[in-house]
């Protein structure tokens, strides 16, 4: 049986919200729910007003700095509880240039994206290892489209409309599948799960998993 976990439909324990005042008036950073809870697995109710434009820009900080704490390079909404089709993305970039270069990752500027979406363009595929701030403490390969087209809004409702390619395009894919009730975990290859504080970061440590590919059996094409 192939295919990803079908998403949880139906009304959440609170409306958002309440959820977003649950989340302002609790800790900063934001506690990160973790795979299991059942936000996860919701799809995000549209941004369409529900919140003033005070109550975004609190959220959006809140979402800022528990991603920069975590550290992450991205997080959605549902990962601090809310069902809320709101992510933030932001990546200084690899330190090594050899991984840079392999994985097409370059700095992203900190984003805000509403209502996001991506399509395919063109049917390359790239297959790396990547973690989620909400399966804390593993990693896998996935194969992800190499370049998608992203739409959304920002924070402030101006349209966005690019063409993103290597690990940008990785981190919208990621980000985005949250908000429809995804994990990374059901798409990854299994065979190449490893823990964070073990060899994952033997695995990871290599510009392309083609090592852990050998000798843990999973395809990469």
């Amino acid at each position: 049986m192939t295919g990803p976990v079908p998403a949880v439909t139906g009304p959440q324990p609170r409306d958002v919200r309440d959820q977003v005042r649950r989340v302002l008036d609790g800790p900063v950073p934001a506690p990160i729910v973790q795979a299991g809870h059942p936000v996860l697995r919701a799809v995000a109710e549209p941004c369409d007003g529900q919140l003033s434009a005070a109550e975004l820009g609190a959220l959006v900080e809140v979402m800022r700095t528990t991603m920069r704490a975590a550290p992450g390079v991205g997080l959605a909404a549902p990962q601090i509880g809310i069902s809320l089709a709101l992510a933030v993305v932001e990546d200084p970039g690899p330190v090594d240039p050899e991984i840079a270069t392999a994985r097409e990752r370059r700095p992203l500027a900190f984003r805000v994206l509403l209502n996001p979406r991506y399509e395919a363009v063109g049917v390359d595929r790239a297959a790396f290892y990547e973690g989620c701030l909400s399966v804390h403490g593993w990693s896998a390969v996935v194969r992800r489209h190499r370049t998608v087209r992203l739409t959304a809004t920002d924070e402030t409702g101006a349209p966005v409309d690019e063409v993103l390619t290597g690990w940008q395009a990785r981190i919208v894919q990621h980000e985005t599948d949250h908000l429809n009730g995804r994990l990374y975990i059901d798409v990854a290859e299994l065979r190449s799960l490893a823990a964070t504080d073990g060899m994952a970061a033997v695995w990871a440590s290599e510009p392309h998993p083609r090592t852990a590919a050998g000798i843990l059996g999973f395809p990469l094409v």
